[in-house]
């Protein structure tokens, strides 16, 4: 999972060495957290307008999850 998520970011930003995903442990409902750091200049192409990218990357992600029988939550930081 973490793989794919490093994958999609990497495909979009001008900086891919910059690209860094850290997982934190399932929490009580089970869910894990994946945290995702691009280049400060990059936010921008990660998030995409209104969120749209954003969004499209977490539902890759669920999908991807589900097919594994995870729970997961994409978070997008600086």
């Amino acid at each position: 999972m973490k793989e794919l998520l490093i994958a999609l970011a990497q495909g979009l930003v001008d900086d891919p060495s910059a690209v860094r995903v850290t997982v934190d442990e399932p929490d009580e409902k089970g869910i894990v957290y994946y945290h995702l750091h691009v280049a400060p200049d990059d936010m921008g192409r990660v998030i995409g307008k209104q969120g749209r990218i954003a969004k499209a990357i977490r539902i890759i992600m669920k999908s991807a999850a589900v097919r594994a029988n995870e729970k997961i939550s994409v978070e997008i930081d600086e």
